[in-house]
C-alpha cells in the first residue's frame, strides 16, 4: 500500500513538473513575441521617420467655389417647376514641393485619389464626386462619364500643350487637381410658385426651394497619393467641409468663393 501512494505521488509530480515545465515554455513565448513585435515596431518607426526627414510635397491651398443648378425646368406664367435640383462645390487642390528647383524626387509620375469618404453626410440629397476640368471650374456643368466611385488616377504630362479638359498633370505640380463635389435631387418634381421675383439658376435656387443649409452640410474626405521620378510613393488625406456660408455671405447669395490656406503633408511610406 505505501509503495502504491509513493509511485501515485511520484506520478502526480511528474505531470506538475511538466505542467510547470510547459507554463515556462509559453509563457516565455509570450515574452519573446512581445520583444519581436516591441523591436519591429521600433524598426518600422525608425524607418518611417528616416524616409520622411524631410517633407517633399504637401497641399498648401485649397480654392472653393460653391453654388446650385437644377436639371429640366418648365415655366408658365404662374409657377415655375424644377427637376433635380443640385448643389455643387468644385475643388482646386494645389499641390507644391519644397524646392524651386525641378528633381526627380520632387516631380509627378503618378498621382491617385482613394478611399472616398462622406463623413458627415447631407439629410437631402445624393452626394457625389466627379473629376471637373478646369476649363469648366465655377460652372456647374456636371459630366456624368467623369463620376468617381473609388479611385481615379490622373494623366501626368510634361508637355506644354496638354489637354487640360482630361484630368491631367503637368509633371512640374504647374496646375491643380480639379474635381466637383455634386449633391443631387435635394428637390425634384418642385414647383416655385413665388415667381414675382427673377429666378436665377445659382444658389439662390436653394432658398426659393426653401432648402435648410444645414440639411445639406457635408464633409467629404479622400486619400491622395503621389509617386515620384525615383519611384517613391507618397500619401495625405484632404478633407474639405463644403462650404454653404463665409463670413457674412451664403450660398443663397448666389455662389461662395473660399481659399483655404492648409498644410496637408504628404508622408512617405515606402
Amino acid at each position: 500500500m505505501k509503495k502504491e501512494k509513493m509511485k501515485k505521488g511520484k506520478f502526480i509530480l511528474t505531470i506538475i513538473t511538466i505542467l510547470l515545465f510547459f507554463v515556462v515554455i509559453f509563457l516565455a513565448f509570450l515574452v519573446i513575441q512581445k520583444y519581436i513585435l516591441k523591436k519591429n515596431f521600433e524598426n518600422d518607426m525608425l524607418s518611417f521617420a528616416n524616409k520622411n526627414q524631410s517633407t517633399i510635397f504637401t497641399v498648401d491651398s485649397i480654392t472653393l467655389f460653391s453654388s446650385a443648378d437644377a436639371g429640366y425646368k418648365t415655366n408658365t406664367a404662374n409657377n415655375f417647376t424644377i427637376q433635380n435640383l443640385y448643389q455643387y462645390t468644385d475643388i482646386a487642390l494645389f499641390i507644391k514641393n519644397t524646392s524651386d528647383e525641378n528633381t526627380l524626387e520632387n516631380t509627378l509620375k503618378k498621382v491617385s485619389i482613394e478611399n472616398i469618404q462622406f463623413a458627415t453626410s447631407p439629410k437631402l440629397g445624393e452626394p457625389k464626386l466627379y473629376f471637373k476640368s478646369i476649363n469648366d471650374f465655377a460652372k456647374s456643368n456636371i459630366n456624368e462619364d467623369n463620376i468617381i466611385s473609388d479611385s481615379f488616377e490622373f494623366n501626368i504630362s510634361s508637355s506644354d500643350e496638354a489637354n487640360l479638359s482630361t484630368p491631367t498633370l503637368y509633371n512640374n505640380l504647374a496646375n491643380p487637381l480639379t474635381f466637383s463635389y455634386v449633391n443631387s435631387n435635394i428637390k425634384s418634381d418642385y414647383t416655385i410658385t413665388d415667381v414675382s421675383s427673377p429666378i436665377t439658376y445659382d444658389g439662390s435656387l436653394l432658398q426659393k426651394c426653401n432648402v435648410n443649409l444645414e440639411d445639406i452640410a457635408c464633409t467629404v474626405s479622400f486619400d491622395v497619393y503621389i509617386t515620384n521620378n525615383l519611384d517613391q510613393n507618397f500619401k495625405t488625406t484632404v478633407s474639405v467641409n463644403i462650404p454653404l456660408s463665409y463670413e457674412n455671405k451664403t450660398i443663397f447669395d448666389g455662389s461662395l468663393t473660399v481659399k483655404q490656406d492648409t498644410n496637408y503633408i504628404f508622408y512617405r511610406y515606402n
